[in-house]
């Protein structure tokens, strides 16, 4: 049980720095701790609460480039995937979801990391990014993997740092705080898990705030080169925790 403990804090930590400095990923990050020792459903909790608490203490620290017509079509959306994907999680087969995703984000996310110009959408308008933040609410259900197509979106609109971060972390804080309600009303959270509640809270709060102070001295390519670099790391730590599980199937 001890070292169930010390997986939970080490994956607290590295996400909640992570997501200081990118304004998202602490699912994807911690979920490369958690995946291998903690129940699914555990660490989908898990990682909704962490990125939640994360997205409260960035909120407070870093405020810039808000926009609320920016942000309402992604929040409109994601208020409306939320009830689907936790529908979906009981049913879901979640080893094979997590290797999806990683092939996706292994794949996709440095032919854009090594693009000398990336594409720039401009089609769709809100009603596209309102169907980006649909996505954003199913994937939160499912475990808190909230902001990351809502992130791809905005590196391909071409949005500058400050921009996308109020719209990845304001987005990231509705949708989370509505997933842990509903998973509340619905008796996910347990008594059972309040001593990991315990752990991940003060084990991610220093980090958070490390990786937000650093965010503020980088340049808007770097901050580019961060956020598909830890979509890749995310997308390869997914991949590693998943595919054993799913080759290993008769």
């Amino acid at each position: 049980m001890e070292n169930v403990f010390l997986v939970v804090a080490l994956g607290a930590i590295v996400a909640g720095f992570v997501q200081g400095l990118s304004g998202f990923a602490f699912g994807l990050t911690a979920m490369s701790f958690w995946a291998w020792t903690l129940d699914p459903k555990l660490a989908a909790v898990l990682a909704v609460f962490g990125a939640l608490t994360g997205q409260v203490i960035a909120a407070v620290t870093v405020r810039r480039g808000f926009s609320l017509a920016r942000l309402l079509p992604f929040l409109l959306g994601g208020l409306a995937g939320i009830p689907i994907g936790v529908t979906l999680l009981p049913a879901l087969d979640i080893q094979l979801f997590k290797a999806l995703l990683g092939a996706f984000l292994v794949l996709w996310c440095p032919a854009m990391l090594f693009a000398r110009r990336l594409p720039r959408i401009r089609a769709g308008g809100k009603l596209a990014d309102g169907v980006v933040g649909s996505v954003g609410g199913i994937m939160s259900g499912i475990g808190g993997f909230t902001g990351t197509i809502p992130t791809l979106w905005c590196t391909l609109r071409g949005f500058d740092k400050d921009e996308q971060r109020a719209v990845i972390q304001n987005f990231n804080l509705a949708i989370l705080l509505v997933t842990m309600t509903v998973y509340l009303a619905r008796g996910m959270v347990t008594r059972d898990m309040l001593p990991m509640f315990a752990i991940v809270a003060p084990a991610m709060l220093v980090p958070v705030l490390l990786g937000a102070r650093l965010y503020v001295g980088i340049s808007e390519a770097s901050f580019r080169k961060i956020v598909l670099s830890l979509l890749t790391a995310s997308g390869i730590a997914l991949l590693a925790s998943a595919l054993p599980a799913v080759l290993g199937r008769p």
